[in-house]
């Protein structure tokens, strides 16, 4: 599994436990996570995450 980490607050996205608030099933693989998720701390965009 894998984890991300937002660029704009350092919020970190872990596959393995997925995102409850976002009905992210634990064990999503990132590119499994739609295109339109947001970070649930500060609302940046899918793409500005990466990969830790």
């Amino acid at each position: 599994m894998a984890k991300y980490r937002c660029a704009i607050c350092g919020y970190v996205f872990d596959t393995e436990t997925g995102e409850a608030k976002k009905d992210i099933a634990a064990g999503t693989a990132w590119e499994d996570v739609p295109a339109d998720f947001k970070c649930p701390l500060c609302g940046a965009v899918k793409n500005m995450f990466k990969e830790i």
